[in-house]
């Protein structure tokens, strides 16, 4: 693990993270309705924000021992929201909704979701880079920070998106080099492939992102659709005998309460007491993100998140038919998102607990 050092040693990454804290509080410390206008498309600025926004409190995150801290090396948790593929729902990813999100739900993080295959990334690289900026730039916007999720799903190997993953990624981290607001999360679910062909990929990606931007976190994400391995018969063992060989990372895993019980919150236990972890993605519902809600089981995984200091993000900020969308079907077409009455039953209860 990379331990923060007692006293502080300052070192050229120290001084490079202490500049982007600065930045951060100076930008988003208090957003004003002076912001310089937004380009024609995109997300407008925010009102301005009575409080100190999660990130200009915050600052440049980083990975001290097994939890996420901040820029005063205090432990943090961020809670927050995953949009859903913004191929599909980027109507649903708007001024309107992420003043909502930042303001009336007390967003910390935004996941931003871009999808390689299933219309997505690999379809307009370029064009699809620039919405995930868009997004990205629109949550920094209203002091959020945000997760730049590489969608991949099937196939499960990230290897067979490598040379796109190269591109994607020296893209967004040139573009954010100097921003303390984001965490780049290099494979979302990979599935039929070893653990070992995982730790190769991170391996490659990481110094990609670390070229351009050396100071931010880095997600990756783990065996068997991000759960240590378990849905493959396997567990965290894995990786705790064979860490990727990198400093400033956590390691992803997600679940779904109704499939998902003792054996999933059992392996977030004992994983999160040996690894850094970061649950990037999870659901009150089956693994498919529908059915019914299990919010009983769903409250025993935020419990232990909130003992342990483990941040999250929901799946998912859209309109979608399925009920871990959070969103009634066709909110995203009109102008209403705050409070509960646009919401599904889902969205009610994750946004009480992103409030609490």
């Amino acid at each position: 693990m990379h331990q923060r050092p007692t006293p502080p040693t300052v070192t050229p990454g120290r001084r490079r993270m202490a500049r982007k804290a600065l930045l951060a509080a100076s930008a988003l410390g208090v957003v004003t309705a002076l912001m310089a206008p937004v380009r024609a498309g995109a997300a407008p600025a925010p009102a301005a924000p009575t409080a100190a926004t999660p990130l200009a409190a915050n600052g440049q995150l980083s990975v001290c021992g097994r939890q996420l801290c901040n820029a005063s090396g205090q432990a943090v948790a961020l809670n927050g929201m995953s949009t859903h593929g913004t191929q599909w729902y980027a109507q649903c990813v708007t001024g309107g909704s992420l003043d909502a999100l930042a303001q009336d739900w007390r967003s910390d993080v935004l996941r931003v979701s871009t999808y390689v295959q299933e219309g997505g990334y690999e379809t307009d690289p370029a064009g699809f880079t620039a919405r995930a900026q868009k997004f990205v730039d629109a949550a920094h916007a209203r002091g959020m920070y945000a997760v730049i999720d590489w969608h991949m799903l099937s196939p499960g190997d990230p290897n067979a998106n490598l040379a796109r993953a190269k591109t994607f990624f020296t893209a967004m981290a040139k573009k954010y080099k100097k921003h303390p607001g984001v965490l780049y999360e290099i494979a979302n679910e990979p599935s039929g492939v070893s653990w070992s062909a995982i730790k190769s990929y991170a391996e490659q990606i990481i110094p990609v992102i670390r070229a351009q931007d050396p100071d931010a976190v880095v997600l990756v994400g783990t065996r068997a659709w991000s759960s240590f391995g378990v849905s493959e018969g396997a567990n965290e063992s894995e990786v705790v005998n064979n860490p990727v060989n990198a400093s400033n990372i956590m390691y992803t895993f997600h679940f779904y309460a109704a499939s998902h019980r003792e054996e999933y919150l059992n392996t977030l236990d004992r994983a999160s007491d040996r690894l850094p972890v970061f649950v990037t993605e999870f659901g009150t519902q089956n693994y498919a993100g529908e059915g019914a809600n299990d919010f009983a089981m769903s409250q025993r995984y935020l419990d232990l998140m909130k003992r342990k200091r483990i941040s999250w993000t929901n799946w998912n900020y859209s309109d979608d038919h399925r009920s871990g969308a959070v969103f009634k079907t066709g909110t995203c077409n009109g102008s209403t998102w705050a409070g509960t009455g646009v919401l599904k039953e889902a969205g009610v209860w994750i946004r009480d607990r992103i409030r609490q």
